[in-house]
This record gives C-alpha cells, structure tokens and sequence, in this order.
C-alpha cells in the first residue's frame, strides 16, 4: 500500500489525495469544502485564475470553527496567475491571495505556467482570466525571467505567506534552469496527467530531483467536455478513460470504480491527485485511492495507453498560440 501523504523538499508533508478547485463556482465553494472536509479531504487545491480562493477559504474556516479540523490538519496549494511575474506584482498577489484565503499561510505556492504576460489590473482581470476570456483577442506577453518570478516566490518562504513553492505546466528544463539558482527548493511539479498523457520521463526527472509530482485531469477528456468548443474540441471525440479496456478489466479485478483505478495508477506510483466530484458518493471514492494495489501488469496497460494527448495546451486552444509545450 501507499502511504497518504508525500514529503516535499522543504521539509513539509502534502498529502497524496487532494481535492480540485478548478471550475467550483465561486457561489457553492464554501459549501463544497466544507462537505468535502466533513468527507475527509485535507488538501484543496486552488489558483487565483480559479477565483474562488476567498469562498473556499470560508469553507474551511468554518469547518474549523466547528472544530472538524485546525488549520494544520489542512494543505492549502494556490498559483500565481501569468500576469503577475514581476517581482513587485508577484509580492502583491502572494500577499493578497493569502488574505483571501485567510488561513495565516499558504502551504504550497506554485507558478501556474511558465510564461509571463503583460500586466494587468486584479479589478480587471476576472475570470476565466486573460487567455480564457472571450472578449480578449489580443494576448501579450511580459518581458519578465522566470529567474525574477522564482525569487519572488522565495522572498513569501521567507516572509512567512507560503511554507514551500514549486511549479505548474513547466518541462524538464525549466525544472533543470531553476535548479541552477534556487534559495529555495522545488517542492512540487504540478502536470497534466492521465494515461493519453503519461509523461514519463518528466515524472522520472523530477522524483529523481526529489520533486513531488501532483497530476491534474487525472480522467483525461472528462474534465473539458464542459469547457467552450476551443477548449473541448481534443476531447470530444476521445474515448473516455472510464470505459478502456486496460482500465474497466482492472476495475472489474479489485471491484473499484474505473476512476479509483485511474486515480490507484497515479497515487502507486507516489504521483498525488486532485481530482473533484460534485457527486457525494464519488466524493468518498474519489479519497480511497491508496488502500489496494494494481498489478505491475495492470499499471503498465495502463499506462501503454499513452498517445501524448494534451487537453490543456494553450498553444492549441488559444486564438494567440502559447505554443509553451512545443
């Protein structure tokens, strides 16, 4: 069996199952964390593109007020947004970001991509923020190093607003560049993961590197068949993950739903997930993802269904490629 939780580089633990916050409205988020704590979830992971860390926050502010948890029991993980790269701009966010989840301190910071846009207003910007915003065609990027963004992530270690940083969406030689002048380690590498999308090497790279790997999408197509047609159009005609061979046989094997299976193939290989259901039951099944074990055999049909398949890729959905995975 997998042990619950993971050991960051800073020191920290991050436990192994969490709860997405991605496309939670803003309106229910509260009640949704808070039922999600009541069903066992210690991790939430939020962005500031998702625009929901205030509400969620509430959420677990009240969970613990009732006494179900205290704010240690808790990981928080949030993102930096594109536009705010700049050292100055980043401080402010961090600061801001940690206000509205008003928990004391962010447990994990983390680059949501790794390219710089131009800046622009928070009392502007709005979700579903710049790239993803209808009205906006023109996409602008910003002059601004990673180099510069990094130290801005180590100066909220320093200060007390974030416990440990890393990044989301980077490749191996970002990870490999921002080695090369850290204060501060990388605790974690967030990717797109899913078996049409295994990206084996840069899991590999980044274990070796004692880079703790957390994988969103975890069930592939299904978490974009809602999205706008850019941004569905590589889903819809994709064959869910639910219902492949490899992963209804193994299923079918250690009597679990095909998405505890998918979730057991990334969390038995010490790959944490966040995966969100609206759906009480699933809720619960969602969580008991490290109390049985595939076989060698099953992970690796698994994994052979890898067709390097990238759902979220703004070099495809945007109408101003960000060709960042090319």
């Amino acid at each position: 069996m997998t042990a619950s939780t993971v050991k960051l580089a800073s020191g920290h633990e991050m436990p192994l199952v969490g709860f997405g916050l991605w496309k939670v409205p803003a309106e229910t988020a509260a009640d949704v964390v808070y039922d999600a704590i009541k069903n066992g979830y210690r991790l939430f992971d939020g962005a500031y593109d998702y625009q929901n860390e205030k509400e969620a926050g509430e959420g677990i502010k009240r969970a613990i007020a009732d006494g179900l948890v205290k704010r240690e029991d808790i990981f928080i993980t949030t993102k930096l947004w594109n536009n705010y790269h700049r050292q100055d701009h980043a401080a402010q966010m961090a600061k801001a970001q940690n206000e509205a989840w008003g928990l004391g301190y962010i447990d994990l910071y983390l680059i949501h991509f790794p390219v710089s846009l131009e800046y622009i207003s928070p009392e502007t910007l709005r979700y579903p923020a710049w790239w993803m915003d209808k009205d906006q065609k023109t996409i602008k990027t910003a002059k601004v190093p990673l180099h510069e963004t990094w130290q801005a992530l180590e100066a909220t270690v320093d200060s007390g607003i974030a416990r440990s940083i890393g990044i989301s969406n980077a490749q191996a030689q970002t990870l490999y560049d921002i080695q090369t002048y850290a204060r501060h380690p990388i605790s974690s590498l967030q990717i797109e993961h899913h078996p049409y999308l295994v990206q084996p090497e840069l899991i590999t790279m980044a274990q070796e590197n004692h880079i703790a790997v957390t994988a969103y999408s975890s069930f592939g197509p299904q978490s974009f068949l809602e999205l706008p047609p850019a941004f569905r159009a590589r889903a819809t005609d994709t064959p869910l993950l639910f219902d492949v061979k490899p992963v209804t046989a193994a299923a079918e094997r250690v009597g679990r739903s095909p998405a505890q299976v998918l979730l057991r193939w990334a969390t038995q290989r010490g790959i944490a997930v966040i995966p969100k259901s609206n759906n009480a039951g699933r809720l619960k099944q969602n969580l008991e993802v490290t109390d049985f074990d595939l076989s060698k055999e099953e992970i690796e049909a698994i994994s052979a269904l890898n067709i390097g398949l990238r759902f979220n890729d703004p070099g495809f959905y945007l109408h101003e490629p960000l060709r960042i995975f090319a």
